[in-house]
């Protein structure tokens, strides 16, 4: 079994890695998030996330980031190797519950591998 860690490796950290997903990546949305994925070269995939403030305040966004994060750390080695992913909220109304977002991302990131090719 894998490490379940959130390592730094794991995370797309600068503007410029940002900037590079989003110009180049292919987009999808779900209920709640917008999904950009594009192809890295290297050995793993890793993930960005973006939350504005029309989200809320602080408490809000970051209980977004934690439960994407969550679903990122616990379904990392059934995510496809090879990619950079954001993942940006576009709803604001509610926030969703660990297993609404695990639903929506699970059925994009882990059982749709045609979005991957």
């Amino acid at each position: 079994m894998g490490s379940f860690r959130f390592k730094k490796e794991d995370r797309i950290l600068s503007r410029a890695e940002f900037t590079q997903v989003n110009l180049h990546g292919r987009r999808h949305y779900t209920e709640h998030f917008r999904v950009v994925i594009s192809r890295n070269r290297m050995g793993s995939s890793r993930l960005g996330i973006t939350v504005g403030k029309k989200f809320g305040n602080a408490v809000k966004r970051n209980r977004i980031k934690r439960l994407i994060r969550e679903f990122f750390r616990l379904d990392k080695q059934r995510i496809p190797v090879g990619y950079d992913i954001l993942i940006s909220p576009i709803k604001a109304a509610d926030t969703p519950t660990l297993l609404k977002v695990r639903e929506e991302l699970g059925d994009l990131l882990i059982e749709n591998e045609a979005f991957f090719l």
